[in-house]
């Protein structure tokens, strides 16, 4: 990909602790976008009477959701395509807290609960989003360690561009895995938790597009002249701060991958 992808951003929301609305996020944007950690729980439900701007669910859909459910699917519906959009959903671990939650029932000699195993599949929310929209284009999912975001862009960007009058919808969630799981030593450290949603839509002639490139991340030989220094851990946040602050270049990195994007003139 040397060239990159020239693609197009038409709408986003995300959600991290303490920040739950478009307003909240272009500060955090303004003040230099460090990817702090709160002290609550990573999917602790929104507070949507603070100035959330996440869409509210109905009470069927939240009871089988589930917390981070709320989150991710809340977050791609405050996208103004959701409803036609085709969905690509990306997550380091999906909602582990469930799987713990059916791998601790099974050591105790309990019989699994089939609602947990269907919502513990890794595209669970991106069906579940399909069924409450009535949107039919199909979805995909992906998991790839810290590099998911970055595939999961690559994925919606190139069915946007392979399919221009159709808008793509990325989904992407990262949380810290359940305490069961520490011992596995499966996160490098602490992970910002994250649900974004980036929609794409058709390059727009009269406005600014993107551009994004990926290469290995062992052909890496620091950074270029004129090239910034590779943001956070979270590719996502990364991302989310260049689109906001209005940046001309972004460059992360990733276990297996480097992730950049730029602006075109």
């Amino acid at each position: 990909m040397a060239a990159g992808l020239a693609i197009n951003v038409t709408d986003w929301m995300a959600w991290a602790p303490g920040r739950a609305s478009r307003a909240a996020w272009r500060r955090w944007a303004r003040d230099g976008g460090t990817p702090t950690a709160a002290a609550h729980h990573a999917t602790d439900a929104p507070d949507e009477a603070a100035g959330s701007d996440l869409q509210p669910l109905p009470m069927m859909l939240r009871r089988r959701s589930g917390p981070l459910g709320r989150l991710a699917i809340g977050t791609a519906l405050a996208c103004d395509a959701a409803a036609r959009a085709r969905y690509v959903f990306s997550s380091r671990h999906g909602d582990l807290a469930r799987t713990a939650g059916q791998l601790a029932g099974l050591a105790k000699g309990e019989a699994p609960s089939p609602a947990d195993f269907s919502m513990s599949v890794h595209h669970a929310f991106a069906a579940l989003l399909s069924i409450h929209t009535a949107n039919r284009q199909g979805h995909s999912a992906l998991a790839a360690g810290p590099d998911s975001f970055g595939f999961g862009f690559l994925e919606a960007a190139s069915c946007a561009l392979e399919t221009p009058e159709l808008p793509a919808l990325l989904i992407h969630c990262d949380a810290e895995p359940p305490a069961e799981f520490a011992a596995l030593g499966i996160e490098e450290g602490p992970l910002v938790p994250t649900v974004l949603a980036i929609q794409f839509g058709p390059r727009d002639l009269q406005g600014t597009s993107h551009r994004f490139a990926a290469m290995p991340a062992a052909n890496r030989q620091g950074a270029a002249d004129g090239e910034p220094p590779a943001g956070s851990t979270s590719a996502a946040l990364d991302f989310l701060h260049f689109l906001l602050a209005d940046l001309p270049l972004c460059v992360s990195h990733g276990e297996r991958m480097s992730w950049r994007w730029s602006r075109d003139a």
